[in-house]
C-alpha cells in the first residue's frame, strides 16, 4: 500500500504536528543547474489579506501541504496571523537567497511587508509549520528615517543586506525609494544615491555581474490604493519607463521611456544564468512582454535597449475591449521557459524563450478570466483570473493565485472579496512544451476560519524562481 494511502486510511486527521518541520537553511545554491537538482517542494508559503473583504481580521501567512504523500496534501496546514488588522500582506522574500551562497548566514527569515500599512514584518521559517513572529518595524520609524511607504517588492543582497522597493513617500507621494536593512533587521538607510529622472517605483531585479539594477513603476501608493481610474494614464499618474541603475555608485544611469506600448511596466525578471545581460518585463496595461538587454551597438551611446516581443491583443466584449493585463511573470530555472498570466483575459501562456528576442508560445491554459473560456474545476467557476506565478525549481509545477490589489480586485472581479481566493496548479511539459491542470493540488480560500481570504505571493522554503538571484 502507498504511503499516502496507509496514511489516509489510518488516520485521516492527522495533525501538522506530524508533518516533517524542519527545513534545509542553506544560503543558496551555487548555480540555477544546482538549484534544479533541488528536492521537490514540499510546503508553499502563501500570502493572505482580508483587505476589502469585510473581514476585520488580521492578515496571515498560509502554509500548505505540498507533499505527494501526505494525508494532508493540498491543504493549509498552519497559519500565522499578525499582530495587527489592515496590513495587506502583498510580496514578501527571504533574508538571504542564492546570491549569498558562500556566507555563512542562513535562508531562514521571511520578511513580509504590508502594502497598506507599511509595516514590515519579520518571520522565523525555520519549522515551516510553526512559523514564528521575530520583529515588526513600524512604518513611524520607515518615515522618521527614510521617508518612504507601500513596501513592495523584497530582495537580498550579495552582501547580506535586504532591500526593498518603496512605492512612495511617508505621505504616499511618488516617487518612492529602496530600503535597506542589515542582517539584524535594523534599518540601513535608503540605497539610491538620488531618484533622478524615477517618477514611480514598483518591481526590481539586479544583474551585478552586468553591474545593473533595473526598476520599474506602477504608481503613486495616493494614486493606485483608491482603484484604478482611466483618465489618471492620460494624467501622466502611471509609469511607462524602465529606471536602468549603476550597481556600484547606485546612481540612475538611464531612464527608458516605452511609450504608449508599455503602460504600467510592473514585473521583472532577468534571466537567472548571471552572465546573461538580458531580462523580461510585463507591461500590465499595454499587455506587452519586453526584452531589456545590454546594447551592444558599439555606435549607440545607450547601455541598454527595451523592445516588445510579445503582444497580447485585447479581445472586444460587449462593445468594449478587454486588455489582457499582465500581472506577473516568472522565467524557468534553465532560461528556456517564460510564463506570464493575463489576469483580465483570464489565460497562462508558456513561452520558449531560447532566442530571447524571438518568443515562440509553447503553452496556453484558461483558469478564471473575463472570457468565459475556462471550464468549472472541482465543480465551481473560479471567480478572478491567474494573477500571481511561482514555478517549481525542476520547472515542472507552477502554482498560481487570483488576487491582484483589493481595490482593483472589488472594481473587476468583485466576487472575489465574497468568495475568497483560490490557488491552483498547473503542470509544465518541460520537453516540448504545454500546459496542462493538476486537479489533485486546489485550495479554497473561502473556507479560511475568519472567512473568506485573497490569496497573493506564493513562496517555497528553499528558494524558488522569483526570489533567488544569482551572483
Amino acid at each position: 500500500m502507498k504511503r499516502r494511502r496507509f496514511l489516509a486510511t489510518a488516520g485521516a486527521g492527522i495533525s501538522a504536528a506530524l508533518l516533517p518541520r524542519r527545513i534545509e537553511a542553506a544560503p543558496g545554491w551555487a548555480s540555477p543547474a544546482e538549484a534544479m537538482k533541488a528536492a521537490r517542494e514540499k510546503f508553499l508559503f502563501v500570502s493572505c489579506t482580508y483587505a476589502n473583504t469585510g473581514v476585520k481580521a488580521a492578515d496571515y501567512l498560509a502554509v500548505v501541504d505540498a507533499d505527494l504523500d501526505s494525508a494532508t496534501y493540498s491543504q493549509v496546514v498552519h497559519r500565522l496571523p499578525l499582530p495587527n488588522v489592515g496590513d495587506e500582506l502583498h510580496h514578501y522574500g527571504w533574508n538571504i537567497c542564492s546570491a549569498c551562497h558562500g556566507r555563512p548566514g542562513d535562508r531562514r527569515y521571511l520578511i513580509v511587508p504590508g502594502l497598506k500599512s507599511s509595516r514590515i514584518h519579520i518571520i522565523d521559517a525555520l519549522e515551516p509549520t510553526k512559523l514564528k513572529l521575530e520583529k515588526v518595524i513600524e512604518p513611524d520609524e520607515i518615515a522618521r528615517k527614510v521617508n518612504l511607504s507601500a513596501p513592495h517588492t523584497v530582495h537580498c543582497l550579495p552582501d547580506e543586506l535586504v532591500m526593498i522597493s518603496m512605492l512612495g513617500d511617508a505621505s504616499g507621494n511618488g516617487p518612492g525609494g529602496f530600503l535597506l536593512l542589515d542582517p539584524s533587521f535594523k534599518i540601513v538607510g535608503r540605497w539610491e544615491k538620488a531618484t533622478g529622472q524615477m517618477k514611480f517605483n514598483y518591481d526590481f531585479w539586479y544583474q551585478p555581474r552586468a553591474g545593473v539594477m533595473v526598476s520599474t513603476e506602477w504608481a503613486a501608493p495616493k494614486t493606485f490604493s483608491g482603484g484604478f481610474q482611466p483618465d489618471d494614464i492620460g494624467r501622466g499618474k502611471y509609469g511607462r519607463r524602465l529606471n536602468v541603475w549603476d550597481w556600484k555608485s547606485h546612481q540612475l544611469a538611464q531612464s527608458i521611456d516605452l511609450g504608449d506600448e508599455g503602460l504600467i511596466p510592473l514585473e521583472i525578471r532577468f534571466a537567472h544564468d548571471p552572465e546573461k545581460t538580458f531580462g523580461f518585463v510585463g507591461a500590465a496595461l499595454s499587455s506587452t512582454i519586453w526584452t531589456i538587454s545590454r546594447n551592444n551597438d558599439p555606435k549607440s551611446d545607450v547601455p541598454w535597449k527595451a523592445e516588445p516581443t510579445i503582444s497580447v491583443k485585447p479581445v472586444v466584449m460587449e462593445g468594449k475591449p478587454v486588455p489582457g493585463l499582465i500581472s506577473d511573470l516568472v522565467v524557468s530555472m534553465d532560461d528556456r521557459f517564460l510564463y506570464f498570466a493575463n489576469w483580465l483575459q483570464g489565460d497562462v501562456r508558456q513561452y520558449d524563450i531560447s532566442d530571447p528576442f524571438k518568443p515562440k508560445l509553447t503553452g496556453q491554459i484558461y483558469i478564471g478570466g473575463l472570457l468565459g473560456k475556462a471550464g468549472a474545476l472541482h465543480n465551481r467557476k473560479l471567480a478572478g483570473g491567474p494573477q500571481m506565478l511561482q514555478l517549481s525549481l525542476d520547472g515542472r509545477r507552477l502554482f498560481i493565485t487570483n488576487s491582484l490589489y483589493s481595490t482593483w480586485d472589488n472594481q473587476f472581479y468583485p466576487a472575489i472579496a465574497k468568495q475568497g481566493s483560490w490557488l491552483v496548479q498547473i503542470n509544465c511539459d518541460t520537453s516540448r512544451g504545454g500546459l496542462a491542470i493538476d486537479k489533485r493540488m486546489f485550495l479554497d480560500f473561502g473556507r479560511e476560519p475568519n472567512g473568506p481570504a485573497r490569496a497573493h505571493e506564493i513562496r517555497y522554503p528553499g528558494g524558488d524562481c522569483t526570489s533567488d538571484i544569482f551572483s
